[in-house]
């Protein structure tokens, strides 16, 4: 798909989207003509934001506090698109009530100004729960394990734009605390050209563990120039896994750790996901799998203990889920797939496009991986 085909099925959609937010909350709302009026300049004013956003989104040289304003608006009204829809069937249900009218018409009247009320509240928790990035603490049994490990894992920084080098320098500082047997990054680590997030990936040297840090790549690296991007993480000391694996651990004591490319290296000639590739020549000992897609999960039969994945960032602002739902089949946390295989799915350690989290915050995971009795 071109830029110019993208760029006109995006403008159409987010316009279809103020214009069922115009039609069915403002002009549906009992308030005053000036009121309707600022609201729809907001409107206006929001769309040029997201298409402001979407132009400058690569160009890396505008202030921050001008790129932080036009990263808001897809995020804002995704809320009030959701907001629209709830306040349009609440309306509906209640001119079917047979109650009074002048009940019906106080009940109405709080419903349009607790709409408004959620639509500003539920914004302003989003762009706070952005802010924060705790530790998600999870245990793992695995057969054959011989004694336990630690991995931390972080997933989905998108380096680029509000995230930088200060947002990584704090991520790293964090890691070093559980000081890890493992550190590993599953995909999506940077969302710009890699001569961009130099300095800001320097601070990756700093990550320490016992067995090293390991990186798979995302479905945004392939955007960017997937084969700099590679380069410059090599380049950090990091391993980058391309459908190989290595042995983590005293010998016979340890695990087989591999990495495959992203799911979408199918649609390039090069960078594709290859399983049997990856696992080829692992001891006989546990294998823990880096995939950054959950979807991979459906190529995987035998072999593999354990999967770690990101890519759905828990779906971010949370009515994201049920649309994420439909592709991937796990969005967050541990799930047992199988009576041999478990899935792990990070939900993001940053975020993508505006900087907002609704019902699904950043994490750094400490995965515990121990023996099952």
């Amino acid at each position: 798909m071109n830029a110019l085909l993208f760029g006109l099925i995006f403008s159409t959609v987010f316009v279809l989207l103020n214009l069922y937010i115009h039609k069915r909350l403002i002009e549906k709302l009992d308030l005053s003509k000036r009121i309707k009026h600022s609201l729809n300049i907001f409107l206006v004013i929001n769309f040029l934001g997201i298409i402001a956003y979407i132009s400058a989104r690569y160009y890396v040289n505008i202030p921050s506090w001008l790129y932080y304003l036009l990263s808001l608006p897809i995020g804002v009204l995704f809320l009030l698109f959701c907001t629209a829809i709830v306040y349009d069937l609440s309306r509906i249900i209640l001119s079917l009530v047979p109650i009074s009218k002048k009940r019906r018409d106080f009940f109405k009247r709080s419903l349009d100004i607790s709409s408004l009320i959620v639509a500003v509240s539920l914004s302003a928790r989003a762009m706070y729960e952005a802010r924060i990035v705790g530790v998600e603490k999870v245990k793992v049994k695995i057969k054959r394990l011989a004694r336990p490990y630690k991995i931390a894992q972080i997933s989905d920084l998108h380096i680029g734009g509000l995230v930088g080098k200060e947002f990584i320098h704090d991520i790293v500082r964090k890691v070093n605390a559980l000081n890890p047997d493992v550190v590993v990054i599953t995909g999506d680590l940077i969302d710009v050209k890699a001569e961009y997030a130099k300095e800001t990936l320097e601070e990756l040297k700093k990550l320490r563990s016992v067995y090293g840090t390991y990186f798979i790549v995302g479905n945004h690296e392939y955007f960017h120039g997937i084969g700099e991007i590679i380069a410059a993480v090599k380049s950090l000391g990091i391993r980058v896994l391309e459908n190989e694996n290595v042995y983590i651990g005293e010998a016979g004591r340890g695990f087989n750790l591999a990495g495959v490319y992203d799911v979408f290296g199918y649609r390039t000639k090069s960078y594709m996901p290859d399983l049997p590739k990856a696992l080829k020549g692992i001891q006989d000992s546990p294998t823990i799998l880096l995939a950054h897609q959950p979807r991979f999960i459906e190529e995987v039969n035998g072999k593999v203990d354990l999967i770690l994945s990101g890519h759905t960032h828990g779906g971010q602002i949370y009515p994201f889920k049920f649309l994420i739902r439909l592709v991937q089949p796990y969005i967050s946390g541990l799930h047992q797939h199988t009576k041999e295989l478990q899935i792990y799915v990070n939900k993001g350690t940053g975020f993508w496009g505006p900087p907002m989290r609704l019902g699904a915050s950043s994490e750094i995971t400490e995965i515990m991986l121990e023996p099952s009795i």
